[in-house]
């Protein structure tokens, strides 16, 4: 069974086009189903980021300012969004979803069925600041097709953009020579079932995060496998990764530069210095660098002027320490924490994630050298101080809001960090390295399978319902039997490369003419094939054995 699955994995990697094309068809499908099996608005904020794209297709980049009373983490407050024109049945989104949000027992039939009017009125956003590019990529379905429909297209961009993305990852992690098994498992890991989910949903935090797995997995394999053939395609993929962090939220560029440091601490020694010659290294600066000026211009200009009535007790103390309390929740969010944050995954899928981290982070610091272990620890501390600082700063402003999503494209860094210190540390024997794939894969398959079928289990009778919902109250379009299905079987397909086999060596030269080995004078003949020709060891009257190349 091993040895066929391998076969299978060692087939989908012969060349690198056509593993990419595998890895974003499965990506793209495990996406899609999440679109598909989703109701509408049942995740964080879609309304919003609906009513902004459908605004963005139609060119209306800017709006006026509305004012808007929310309850948010309980604190009133009078937000500040942006009123677009457009037809009169994008203004029931907000409410669509509330009869059932919020209340895991109650399956998601009782959402009323969206209008059709096409008066055209204005409709408030809350995503009217964000930059307009993942919009538009996203919005322009709804002048094509309205209703519904409309809306489950502008999903199926959102999956589309982000698999492009993640199927680039996996393709970056599968260069590397030596250990590209763990390197794929890296990807798979950092793919958590929560990075899936939001990919399927038009929220900027899908393109977020797989674009931070596309950055880390790329500046990881540049500063810590070096290969001077693979360095343009390499730097190329962190430039489109960079410019999409970047760009489609205001924290992109903080996690992009924390994704640089990391990735200098973990560098070969000399690595850099031959990056910094190539001319590719400095357009994809120049073009990052552009990008963030036009980032950083674009949220100076669009303020955040809400009124919040932020409450006297919520001092700077006190929200660290509500923070800093909250650790298990945000890590539980990124893994796996569905709807409005109302459905969390199953335990297995939580101990899965939870266990094939763990591993790899202490067989990392196992065989890391210091300034390894050093990165690895310092970002164990990251993940729960990064929240604390971030929200901390800001809880003065808007209150408590931070979610474990916010920091998944930085965090993704840690299971990709520790899988790369191994791939490059690990011995040549005495690695059981085939094995702990053979656990660790399928288990992230079934982990992720089980996420999706307790999600859709919970819209169709609701969280206390029963565990096959045969009567299902609530069901996606084609049914909750095949879209689980669909799921599984993409879920286990996708990990099947991560048992392809280590590259092969570089074969040896060719062995020149007589006349032309190395004389017993010390004169060298003509290089050959761009190597030079092994020596014999020291001591030793044998000569090099030389296979000839077919």
């Amino acid at each position: 069974m091993i040895s066929a699955l391998t076969r299978l994995a060692d087939w989908s990697a012969r060349t690198p086009k056509r593993l990419w094309a595998v890895s974003f068809v499965l990506f793209f499908t495990i996406a899609a189903s999440w679109s598909a099996a989703t109701p509408l608005g049942a995740s964080p904020d879609e309304h919003a980021h609906f009513i902004r794209a459908a605004a963005v297709a139609r060119g209306q980049i800017n709006g006026s300012e509305v004012m808007v009373a929310h309850k948010v983490a309980g604190i009133k407050g009078d937000f500040a969004e942006t009123g677009v024109q457009l037809p009169e049945w994008y203004s029931e989104l907000p409410k669509h979803h509330e009869c059932y949000s919020w209340h895991a027992g109650t399956p998601a039939s009782c959402a009323p069925d969206i209008g059709t009017s096409d008066e055209v009125v204005e409709v408030p956003t809350a995503a009217g600041r964000y930059h307009p590019a993942y919009y538009l990529l996203t919005g322009w379905p709804s002048l094509l097709v309205e209703g519904t429909k409309g809306l489950y297209l502008m999903r199926l961009m959102s999956a589309l953009f982000c698999s492009l993305l993640l199927a680039s990852a996996v393709v970056t992690a599968s260069e590397w020579r030596r250990g590209r098994s763990l390197a794929l498992l890296g990807v798979f890991t950092a793919a958590t079932p929560m990075a899936l989910f939001m990919a399927g949903m038009v929220n900027p935090s899908g393109g977020e995060i797989a674009a931070g797995i596309l950055v880390w997995t790329g500046l990881l394999s540049i500063l810590m496998s070096p290969d001077g053939s693979l360095l343009n395609r390499r730097l190329a993929r962190v430039g489109v990764g960079g410019l999409v962090l970047i760009n489609i939220r205001p924290l992109g560029l903080i996690w992009f530069a924390g994704a640089v440091c990391f990735g200098l601490l973990l560098a070969e020694r000399g690595v850099l210095r031959s990056v910094l010659r190539r001319k590719a290294m400095w357009l994809w600066t120049g073009l990052l660098g552009l990008a963030t000026v036009g980032a950083l211009a674009w949220a100076a200009a669009h303020p955040d002027n809400s009124v919040i009535k932020i409450p006297k007790y919520l001092t700077t103390t006190e929200a660290a320490r509500r923070t800093l309390g909250a650790s298990e929740m945000y890590v539980e969010q990124m893994l796996g924490y569905f709807g409005w944050l109302d459905t969390p995954a199953p335990v297995v899928t939580w101990y899965v994630w939870l266990g094939v981290i763990a591993v790899v982070t202490v067989l990392g610091l196992m065989y890391a050298r210091k300034r390894e272990a050093l990165a690895l620890v310092a970002m164990l501390i990251a993940i729960v101080i990064v929240p604390v600082v971030g929200q901390t700063s800001q809880a003065s402003k808007i209150g408590l809001v931070w979610q474990g999503r916010y920091l998944l494209p930085f965090a993704v860094g840690l299971p990709l960090m520790a899988v790369l210190i191994i791939a490059r540390r690990m011995p040549e024997k005495g690695f059981p390295l085939r094995r702990l794939l053979g656990y660790f894969l399928p288990l992230l398959a079934l982990g992720n399978a089980a996420a999706f079928f307790w999600t859709l289990r919970r819209f169709t009778v609701g969280i206390s319902g029963p565990v096959i919902p045969y009567a299902a109250h609530w069901a996606p379009p084609g049914g909750w039997v095949l879209w689980t299905g669909v799921y599984t079987v993409a879920a286990f397909a996708l990990v099947v490369p991560g048992l392809m086999r280590d590259r092969a060596p570089d074969a040896p030269p060719v062995l020149p003419p007589a006349g032309l080995l190395p004389g017993a004078d010390g004169s060298q003949g003509p290089a050959v094939l761009s190597g030079a020709l092994p020596e014999p060891d020291a001591g030793s009257h044998r000569q090099p054995r030389v296979t000839q190349v077919r």
